[in-house]
C-alpha cells in the first residue's frame, strides 16, 4: 500500500481555502452543483444522515430546513464555525464533528453518508481513501448507502500545461454586489495522480481594478473508475454504482462527473 505517494508538486505555504470559512463563502456558499441531488437523498433516508466534508453547511443546511436529521463533520474549525453562525440566524442548531475524513469514530450509524462536492479527493493517499471508506462502511446502518461526487480526469484537464491560470467563474460579491473572480493555477504530478491549486479570490471596485486578491493553495488526489471500484471492494462494500452525473447515467466519457454510490449489504 502507497503510503506516501511521491510527489514533487511546490508548496508555497499560502494557508488552505478552508482555513477561513467566511471567505470560502464568499465564493462557495451558493453553488447548485449537486445540492437538489444529495438534498433528494438526505429526504428520501428515511434515517439519518451523515455529511462528511459538510463545510460551511452548502448542503447540511438545506437538508435541515427538509426537515432530514443530519449531522456534520469537518476537520477544519473555521468553517464548522461559519456554518455555526449560519445555521443560528436560521434558528437551527446543528449536531456537528470536528475530524478527518478518514480518522473518526462516532456515537451514531447512519442510514445515508454522503461527502459531496468533490472533497474525497482530498485524501492524499491510498490509505486514507482505503480508510475512509472502510469508516463510512463501518458507521452505515444494514442495507444504509454511501454517496459521494469526483470528477473524472480527463485529459483536458490533467493535460492542462502547468502553472496555467484558469479563471473558474465570476459572480457577484454577496454584500456589495460588485464581481468577484475565482483563478486557479494547476500543476499536476501525474505518476502520483496528484493536482496542486493555488487559488485566488480576486474582489474587483466599481471601475473593474483589483481591490483586495484572498490567496490560497490546495492539493488533491485524483481517482480513475476502476481504480474507485476497487477502492470500494478493498474497502468491504460488496455492492456498487459508479455513474457519469446525477442524473445517474452510466460513465461513459471523459467530460463525464463521477458519482459513487455503495450500499452496506
Amino acid at each position: 500500500m502507497d503510503e506516501h505517494p511521491a510527489s514533487s508538486l511546490p508548496s508555497s505555504g499560502l494557508p488552505s481555502i478552508f482555513d477561513d470559512g467566511d471567505v470560502y463563502d464568499l465564493v462557495g456558499k451558493d453553488i447548485p452543483y449537486g445540492l437538489d441531488f444529495y438534498v433528494a437523498l438526505g429526504r428520501a433516508a428515511n434515517g439519518p444522515v451523515l455529511d462528511i466534508c459538510c463545510g460551511t453547511g452548502r448542503i447540511l443546511l438545506p437538508c435541515l430546513k427538509a426537515g432530514v436529521d443530519i449531522e456534520g463533520l469537518d476537520l477544519f474549525e473555521p468553517m464548522l464555525k461559519t456554518l455555526r453562525a449560519k445555521a443560528a440566524l436560521m434558528n437551527l442548531s446543528p449536531r456537528l464533528y470536528q475530524a478527518d475524513m478518514s480518522d473518526f469514530s462516532l456515537p451514531r450509524r447512519y442510514r445515508l453518508i454522503m461527502i459531496p462536492f468533490n472533497a474525497f479527493v482530498h485524501n492524499m493517499t491510498q490509505e486514507a481513501q482505503i480508510r475512509c471508506l472502510e469508516l463510512c462502511r463501518q458507521h452505515l446502518l444494514p442495507g444504509g448507502n454511501l454517496t459521494f461526487d469526483t470528477f473524472f480526469p480527463s485529459v483536458e484537464i490533467i493535460g492542462t500545461p502547468p502553472k496555467t491560470r484558469v479563471l473558474e467563474g465570476e459572480m457577484p460579491h454577496p454584500q456589495t454586489g460588485l464581481p468577484m473572480r475565482m483563478y486557479d493555477t494547476r500543476t499536476f504530478d501525474r505518476v502520483a495522480q496528484v493536482q496542486h491549486s493555488l487559488n485566488e479570490i480576486e474582489l474587483l471596485a466599481a471601475d473593474g481594478s483589483v481591490q483586495a486578491v484572498h490567496r490560497s493553495e490546495c492539493s488533491s488526489r485524483y481517482i480513475y473508475k476502476h481504480e474507485m471500484a476497487l477502492l470500494l471492494r478493498v474497502a468491504g462494500f460488496a455492492r456498487w454504482e459508479i455513474y457519469g452525473d446525477f442524473d445517474r447515467r452510466p460513465l461513459t466519457r471523459e467530460s463525464d462527473a463521477m458519482i459513487v454510490t455503495a450500499c452496506n449489504a
